[in-house]
């Protein structure tokens, strides 16, 4: 029997730039879409809140979901996982939103171990190719074909 894995994402996009994130976790760099693991005893929508918060230290609002994994998606971590994962669009409380890179894996130099950093990516150079996990590069997908909805209004 599997275990679940429910992650809860965000999607922000800003005069025309979605927020993206670089991690390194294990020795292993990834870009995803900023968010998180669900906490026993939370919402998702709290899950996403918290996560920008301690990641970003800024207040966010939660707009309208966009997306629930809807098929079978093992960790790529651990295979005895499905992962479920559901992305919300938000939108930064302070104006203008927190100033990020524009250089994938900006970390701070000298880092060592698990770092973070947070980058705008153009949408017009929007590619699932970009992405290091399979469901953010379905959702980049379709990002990348309705760039006309209100995904991050």
């Amino acid at each position: 029997m599997s275990e679940f894995n429910i992650r809860v994402y965000g999607i922000c996009i800003v005069r025309g730039k979605l927020l993206v994130c670089d991690e390194r976790v294990q020795g292993i760099e990834m870009t995803k879409f900023p968010g998180g693991g669900l906490e026993q005893g939370e919402g998702t929508r709290d899950c996403l809140i918290r996560e920008l918060k301690e990641e970003t230290q800024a207040e966010i609002e939660v707009l309208e979901h966009v997306y629930t994994t809807d098929y079978y998606q093992p960790s790529v971590f651990d295979a005895k996982q499905q992962v479920i994962a559901i992305y919300y669009a938000f939108s930064f409380l302070t104006t203008p939103p927190p100033v990020f890179s524009t250089r994938p894996f900006d970390f701070t130099k000298g880092e060592a171990g698990n770092a973070i950093s947070f980058r705008w990516l153009d949408l017009k150079e929007l590619s699932p190719e970009q992405f290091t996990f399979p469901i953010d590069k379905r959702v980049a997908e379709l990002i990348r074909l309705h760039p006309e909805s209100s995904i991050g209004r």
